[in-house]
């Protein structure tokens, strides 16, 4: 890239986030504490370390958390633009939203939520020498029943936008990232709702526009779930998921400052412990995030979960697959299992819930 002023990224965050309530109640999903920073600054690296420089952020929900925290971008090496939507316009019809922001040809537009090892110097090359409209980042991955697949031919034309189905095709699916000549975009339909897997890229296809697949098998990850949060915050920790924001070389886990390990408790699994957190003797805490100012009783066990900000966790306590809200309380030798999630500000006595007998 010619040091990075000829091309503009676009990050689409304007998602509610609802299938990661509670813990979007009070921040936008690109925003949560992952590997000890907002989610959002790990794609932002990526951005830089491409060259790019320009950067406009399509927000809606809680817009303003996003300016507070990135400002214009400086702190960050970045020239950061903002775009409000006031009314949900699907996909396409965000990414149309933000084009009086751009300047450069062409556009690489993000999916706010997704965590991906896509070498994105590639994916512009692969764009700029097949002469296409738009390239789509494309990943095979093992089982592709729960995406929608996106054929291609020889050549690495898309043949087709595929729904879900039992029997895919193909094992590539849509990755979330585009590039797009900027003329594309402008033909998008302005202030209207445009889904732009379902109409902006079939329509292009039957227009005959030259839609071209960039394919691999790079790390690759939507964190939309609980579960899937988790992950990608572990594998960020541990360097299995690329990022130029980490806290602090990869390794088993990621302590923040002020946090407070007690003797004989166990952190492992890529677990991340926030500012100020307390983690008391024979705890143990496994590929989990355990968000600021909160406390892990003595000999409890969380496991793949994540702990809200300010949340107090009682002694013995069992928690695995699970979510707890802000400042929620769990009394001692509750056990939360199989996706639980306690809202902000809860208070659960001691042994009030079980999934099995107490021993």
């Amino acid at each position: 890239m010619e040091d990075g002023r000829d091309v503009d990224a676009v990050v689409l965050v304007g998602g509610q986030g609802t299938r990661l309530r509670p813990l979007t109640l009070s921040a936008p999903k690109p925003m949560l504490p992952t590997a000890g920073v907002p989610f959002l600054e790990h794609l932002l690296s990526r951005i830089r370390e491409a060259g790019i420089r320009h950067v406009v952020l399509g927000t809606s929900y809680r817009a303003e958390t996003f300016s507070e925290y990135f400002g214009d971008g400086s702190a960050f090496g970045l020239e950061i633009e903002y775009v409000v939507e006031d009314q949900p316009l699907g996909t396409g019809g965000a990414i149309r939203n933000v084009f009086d922001k751009l300047r450069a040809p062409d556009v690489m537009v993000f999916n706010g939520d997704i965590l991906s090892g896509v070498d994105l110097r590639n994916l512009l090359a692969t764009h700029r020498d097949s002469s296409a409209d738009v390239t789509l980042h494309l990943v095979k991955v093992p089982d592709p029943r729960a995406f929608g697949c996106v054929p291609t031919d020889g050549s690495g034309r898309v043949q087709a936008f595929l729904e879900k189905t039992d029997d895919p095709p193909t094992d590539q699916i849509n990755a979330g990232c585009y590039v797009f000549r900027r003329e594309v975009i402008e033909g998008i339909a302005a202030d209207t709702v445009v889904s732009v897997e379902r109409e902006t890229f079939p329509g292009l296809l039957a227009s005959g526009a030259k839609v071209v697949g960039h394919v691999d098998t790079s790390y690759w990850l939507d964190l939309g779930t609980p579960l899937a949060f988790v992950k990608g915050s572990a594998d960020l920790v541990r360097g299995l998921a690329p990022t130029a924001a980490l806290p602090q070389p990869p390794a088993e886990f990621l302590a923040l400052d002020g946090a407070s390990i007690a003797d004989g408790a166990l952190i492992t699994g890529g677990s991340t412990l926030g500012r100020g957190v307390q983690i008391a003797t024979g705890a143990t805490v496994d590929g989990s995030i355990v968000f600021d100012r909160a406390s892990i009783g003595a000999g409890s066990q969380v496991a793949r979960s994540v702990v809200g900000h300010g949340a107090v966790i009682g002694a013995g306590v069992v928690i695995n697959d699970a979510v707890i809200g802000d400042d929620a309380v769990i009394g001692d030798g509750c056990e939360l299992l199989a996706g639980v999630r306690v809202w902000p500000g809860v208070t659960l006595p001691a042994g009030a819930i079980r999934f099995s007998a107490p021993s």
